[in-house]
């Protein structure tokens, strides 16, 4: 689930950044099922990546909506914050195995 909220947060902000969100891979749709079957070390590391990406994210996402409502504009800090999150959700992704699929064809 918190892979999943992740994912709405990166909207918000690419949306007050002006930005077009990108377009959700099969890695970033199915990446809760594919980190279960790594590794013990890679889901552990994963669920503290995103929790750490989760806790910049929270008070980032309340920061950016309090310029907003205050007529502001947040375009520039929300560019720089969804920099960070999508470099941080691409460290996250590189945990899973390069085929990223790892042989279930249900999840393609």
């Amino acid at each position: 689930m918190r892979w999943s909220a992740l994912g709405d947060a990166g909207t918000v902000v690419a949306t007050l950044a002006g930005v077009e969100p990108e377009a959700t891979s099969r890695a970033l749709r199915n990446f809760p099922v594919l980190i279960r079957e790594c590794p013990q070390w890679r889901r552990d590391l994963a669920e503290n990546m995103v929790a750490d990406l989760a806790a910049v994210m929270e008070p980032g996402i309340a920061a950016l909506l309090a310029v907003n409502a205050r007529g502001a504009d947040p375009r520039p800090a929300a560019h720089a914050l969804w920099r960070e999150f999508t470099a941080a959700r691409a460290a996250v992704l590189a945990l899973l195995p390069p085929s990223g699929d790892m042989g279930h064809p249900r999840l393609a």
